[in-house]
């Protein structure tokens, strides 16, 4: 099974040396997005809600570069710097899917690049 690296400039540059994804068969494998505005590479800051969407509408965009949408991921892992953000989180997050909504784990981490209080990462079918 061969793999392919997945670019998108509508989605944040890695900041280290990771692609945004890999296609793998059917499958897209999407490292973890944080709430990196894609045209200036700066953090989005504010609250909880508003990284939360930052953050879901990169993976929407590596997606789409993939060949996949967010109604094919069957798995994803959100990691909160603080679960006191995990109703707020879950909302946003929930928003997002129109139909069967993946499986998924979240954690609590002690820190997170450029100190951002969400990172969601996930996999997807190719459809």
């Amino acid at each position: 099974m061969e793999k392919h690296e997945v670019k998108t400039k509508k989605a944040p540059e890695p900041v280290g040396p990771y692609s945004q994804a890999v296609i793998a068969g059917q499958f897209v494998f999407c490292s973890g997005q944080i709430a990196l505005d894609p045209a200036s590479g700066q953090l989005i800051t504010g609250n909880i809600e508003e990284e939360t969407v930052c953050v879901m509408n990169n993976l929407k965009e590596v997606l789409k570069s993939a060949g996949s949408s967010l109604d094919n991921v069957v798995k994803t892992t959100i990691y909160l710097q603080n679960m006191d953000d995990f109703i707020s989180v879950n909302k946003v997050y929930g928003s997002f899917f129109s139909q069967i909504p993946p499986s998924r784990a979240t954690v609590q981490v002690a820190c997170l690049p450029k100190n951002a209080h969400v990172e969601i990462d996930c996999i997807a079918l190719i459809t």
